[in-house]
C-alpha cells in the first residue's frame, strides 16, 4: 500500500506518522512565563541528539486548529529554560490529563495532580513524581514552517540531572529495568517498558564482525534461520572452529538418526541452532551448524 503524502490532509499525515513512528519518547516539560505562569506539558517529538554538549530536542507543533504557538514554546522564548520530567508508568494517566489545552493562567501542575519542587540551576520547577529530572537551558528554536502542525523545534543544553536513588543499580547507574518507561504510539496508544520486553543485543565495537557476505553458503542460504539469527551468526570476527570437546546430545541423536538423508539432517540441525540463537547462546548455535559441515 503506497501512501502519497501530497494528497493528504495534515491530520492524516499525522495519523499515518504516529503509527509508523513509534514507540516516541515523552518529554514532560515543564516552563515559565516572564510573568511566572507555569506550563506543564507533554510533547512525544523528543529525542537525545549530542553528548558532547549534551543536547535534547523536543518539538511544540503548532496548533492544527488555530495555527497558534503552544504555551511551552512561548514561555521558552520569553525564559529559555526548561525541565524534562521523564514519564513512567506510575504518572501517564497524569500526564496525558496535563495535555489537555488549558488556559495560559491554568497550572496544570495542579490540574494533574503533580507535585511541584525547586529546580537547582533553572527556574521552573520540577515534578516531584518523576524519577527523572533533567534541567536545561535553551540554546535555540527553530520553526519548520507557519502552518497548523509545523514543528517548532526546542534545542535545549542539559545542565544536570536529578535521578531517584531506588532507579540507581549497585554499579551506581541507571537500572534501566527499574524505571517501567512509557512511550507514545499512534492515536490513543501508549506501550511500557519493563524486565518483561527488555532484551540484550552483544552490540559491535571496536572489532569488526565478519557480516552475513561471509557466512558459510549453507547457513546464509538456510530455509530455516531468519535475518535476525543469520545477523547474530555474523556478529563475530571470526568464523569459529570445531571445538573437540563439545558435547551435545541432542546433536547426538539427529546424526544419529538422520544419517541416511543429509538433506533433513541440515534441516533439523537448522533448527535445533535457531532454537539456541533465541536463546543468546551463540557460541553453542555455531557448534551446531559446524557440525553440518563435518557430518555433509
Amino acid at each position: 500500500m503506497l501512501i502519497d503524502f501530497k494528497n493528504l490532509s495534515t491530520p492524516e499525515k499525522m495519523q499515518w506518522l504516529q503509527a509508523a513512528i513509534s514507540p516516541r519518547p515523552i518529554c514532560f516539560a515543564s516552563t515559565i512565563s516572564l510573568d511566572g505562569n507555569v506550563n506543564l506539558s507533554p510533547f512525544s517529538f523528543f529525542n537525545l541528539f549530542s553528548y558532547n554538549p549534551a543536547i535534547i530536542i523536543f518539538s511544540c507543533t503548532r496548533k492544527m486548529r488555530d495555527n497558534t504557538t503552544k504555551d511551552t514554546f512561548n514561555n521558552v522564548l520569553e525564559v529559555p529554560e526548561c525541565v524534562i520530567n521523564i514519564v513512567d508508568y506510575e504518572m501517564v494517566q497524569q500526564t496525558s490529563l496535563s495535555s489537555c489545552e488549558y488556559a495560559k493562567e491554568v497550572d496544570e501542575f495542579i490540574k494533574a495532580g503533580f507535585t511541584k519542587t525547586p529546580a537547582t540551576l533553572v527556574k521552573p520547577p520540577m515534578v516531584k513524581e518523576s524519577k527523572i529530572q533533567i534541567e536545561c537551558k535553551i540554546i535555540e528554536t527553530k520553526s519548520l514552517g507557519e502552518v497548523g502542525g509545523s514543528g517548532q523545534l526546542v534545542i535545549a543544553e542539559v545542565m544536570c540531572m536529578h535521578v531517584n536513588d531506588a532507579m540507581i543499580s549497585s554499579d551506581g547507574k541507571i537500572d534501566q529495568r527499574k524505571l517501567q518507561l512509557v512511550a507514545r504510539m499512534g492515536g490513543d496508544w501508549y506501550c511500557k517498558v519493563d524486565a518483561s520486553n527488555m532484551f540484550q543485543i552483544d552490540k559491535p565495537n571496536t572489532a569488526i564482525a565478519i557480516g552475513i557476505d561471509q557466512l558459510p553458503t549453507g547457513i546464509r542460504n538456510s530455509k530455516i534461520l531468519t535475518g535476525n539469527q543469520l545477523a547474530q551468526l555474523a556478529n563475530v570476527q571470526t568464523i569459529p572452529e570445531i571445538d573437540p570437546v563439545f558435547e551435545n546430545e541432542r546433536l547426538k541423536n539427529i546424526i544419529q538418526y538422520f544419517s541416511i538423508n543429509p538433506t533433513e539432517m541440515e534441516v533439523e540441525l537448522h533448527k535445533y541452532a535457531a532454537e539456541l540463537l533465541n536463546q543468546n547462546r551463540v557460541s553453542d548455535a555455531w557448534q551446531i551448524l559446524l557440525a553440518i559441515e563435518t557430518e555433509l
